[in-house]
């Protein structure tokens, strides 16, 4: 009976003694609650980001190599696909010896202008040498009609010079009709020179496209990154725009943190960031924000909520937030793939 009793008085003085140290548990829990949540924000909303390049086909074509396996690490430039070019090899031919005929009748055509520039001089002297002798028949002329007034020729001799004189304007009439229809000639030669001379811009133009497209078969790397999601097999035929395959860059991993907006009161730029990766927990990463999205998620989503439509009930929006790791190794960069979870931890104070 005296021992129930003690055991008794014992568990009445244990039972404050634990309650105390609950309370001061307790209490000093909620202090380092209220300080660490006082000088940081925080959320497990975010994943590792970053920028993914689709590499797209610009020609049609049966692939003929395919010179890397999946999600291998790749550089800026590295050929990655050969198409089978033959079809392309043939057009940039067929457009060269377009390019050469066209040459050719610019070459025949300035040739025709150099022999009708050469039949200029003759016309020219034949119109210098028709009005010389007109000009010596008109003296004639105007002799023998005088001599008519005085009656010293007979009226026969006189027409004879008036018909030679009539003959002679007609005919310096036809050489310069001449030397205006060599010149006419001569124009419209060199209107054609000049109309083939465009007509090689344009053969240039299009044997300059045919390399253009030629090109166009290997397929290289736009970004150093990783290749994912490959969608073509050696002997496929590929149609320009097709997705090919993708390529994760590696040189752009970044951090997407998906913020209340409660919680962006006292964030801005610049403010350093622990950063924790769930696949790596025991690696710290350090970074820093670096901008705040224009919009919330919800407005950027595939049907954005429209609160004038209906009954409105109040939902707390997320603002996404972009950080930047500080010095990230090459190495990491590669190890943080973009959609990998995050948990992020600011110091706003």
């Amino acid at each position: 009976m005296e021992e129930t009793v003690k055991t008794k008085k014992k568990s009445k003085k244990i039972a404050p003694i634990i309650l105390i140290v609950v309370l001061v548990v307790g209490a000093a829990f909620g202090i380092r609650e209220y300080v660490f949540f006082r000088h940081y924000e925080t959320t497990d909303d975010a994943q590792v980001n970053g920028n993914i390049s689709p590499v797209v086909a610009r020609v049609g074509g049966y692939v003929e190599k395919i010179l890397f396996k999946d999600n291998q690490h790749v550089n800026a430039g590295d050929t990655l696909v050969i198409l089978d070019d033959r079809d392309y090899l043939i057009k940039l031919e067929q457009t060269e010896a377009s390019l050469e005929s066209v040459k050719t009748q610019v070459g025949v055509s300035q040739s025709h202008v150099g022999s009708m520039q050469a039949n200029v001089p003759p016309a020219q002297a034949n119109v210098a040498a028709i009005q010389a002798n007109l000009w010596k028949i008109n003296q004639d002329y105007v002799r023998y009609k005088n001599l008519l007034e005085g009656q010293a020729i007979t009226q026969s001799q006189f027409d004879g010079i008036k018909a030679e004189k009539e003959a002679a304007e007609a005919q310096l009439a036809a050489a310069k009709t001449q030397v205006a229809a060599v010149n006419k000639q001569v124009g419209a030669t060199r209107e054609q020179v000049t109309a083939a001379k465009s007509e090689i811009a344009t053969a240039q133009a299009a044997v300059d496209y045919a390399k253009l497209q030629l090109t166009y078969t290997v397929i290289t790397a736009p970004v150093s990154g990783v290749v994912s999601q490959r969608n073509i097999q050696v002997g496929q035929l590929v149609q320009p725009g097709q997705d090919m395959f993708a390529i994760v860059n590696d040189s752009s991993i970044y951090v997407t943190a998906n913020f209340k907006e409660t919680k962006l009161s006292e964030m801005h730029i610049g403010q350093p960031v622990d950063i924790h990766v769930d696949a790596y927990p025991d690696h710290k990463f350090i970074g820093e924000v670096e901008s705040f999205s224009g919009a919330t998620g919800a407005k950027f989503s595939l049907l954005p909520p429209d609160n004038a439509t209906g009954n409105y009930v109040k939902v707390v929006q997320r603002l996404p937030v972009r950080i930047k790791f500080d010095s990230l190794s090459e190495e990491w960069m590669r190890r943080l793939s973009p959609g990998l979870s995050v948990s992020i931890k600011v110091k706003v104070r």
